[in-house]
């Protein structure tokens, strides 16, 4: 559909009513790049139909939730050196429930998983649910990128984009481009510059880490919580300071709640 919408014209695109699932369009396919945005927590995919399917080597996933279920069907369309990177819900990176749990351990042990980012609310125009972006790949020393084997990078981006209305908050290009920035130079890449942990931002994790947080993938638990800079005032001055303003908030509030009052009790209305 976004091909279509975008006005790409490619061949292999191929339609059916029955969907990824239950009719396969492309069995013998297996992609170098993936790059996907399926329907977070689909309760309704049919997964009872498809309890022996082959797509499902890391075990099988709940028939009330596909997310598992697109995570290993992207994986099984990859190459040997592929890489997919997809959006998913939050709860992909944590949920035990149904056997989720188990799957996602499996992959990680399988050292599958490149990268995971944590990003931030409110992207989406047809959800709120938070979500997580996913990089698994086959080969962790492929396109003449470094050795990543045992590694897995955790970015947590929760707190960066900008508000473009009361609903709608958006990545700016510099946002983006630290983010990628962030994920090359980990790789690897010429040209991108050495890879440091940031605290708060970045952290460069061994399998060990994960397993040792249950195989729980949220970057929060990983690069840890940003110092916070001392704006040189005093704690007891500034607490006189917040007290002072938070007095006059609610004389304000006060004014305010009158005024509404009067205007409610001019048009009929009354508290």
């Amino acid at each position: 559909m976004n091909l279509a919408i975008r006005g790409i014209d490619n061949k292999e695109v191929k339609w059916n009513n029955e969907g990824s699932f239950l009719k396969d369009e492309h069995k013998d396919l297996r992609s170098d790049f993936i790059l996907a945005n399926p329907p977070f927590n689909d309760s309704d995919w049919k997964g009872d139909l498809l309890r022996d399917d082959v797509r499902w080597n890391y075990g099988v996933p709940p028939t009330g939730n596909a997310n598992f279920a697109w995570v290993q069907h992207f994986i099984y369309h990859l190459s040997p050196t592929g890489i997919a990177g997809f959006v998913l819900a939050n709860g992909s990176m944590s949920s035990n429930t149904s056997g989720e749990g188990e799957i996602r351990k499996r992959i990680i042990e399988d050292d599958l998983v490149d990268c995971m980012v944590a990003l931030p609310s409110q992207l989406f125009y047809n959800t709120m649910i938070p979500a997580c972006l996913w990089f698994v790949t086959r080969d962790k020393t492929n396109h003449g990128k470094r050795k990543r084997k045992g590694e897995i990078l955790f970015i947590d981006a929760r707190n960066m984009g900008t508000m473009t209305d009361r609903r709608h908050r958006t990545l700016t290009d510099e946002d983006i481009k630290k983010i990628t920035d962030t994920y090359r130079s980990w790789r690897g890449e010429k040209n991108c510059g050495k890879y440091e942990d940031v605290l708060g931002f970045c952290k460069s994790a061994e399998l060990k880490d994960v397993e040792k947080n249950n195989f729980i993938l949220t970057p929060g638990r990983y690069v840890g919580v940003p110092e916070e800079i001392d704006d040189g005032e005093p704690f007891e001055k500034k607490m006189k300071r917040l007290t002072k303003e938070l007095e006059e908030q609610f004389v304000e509030g006060k004014k305010l709640e009158g005024e509404i009052k009067i205007n409610l009790r001019k048009v009929g209305g009354s508290i």
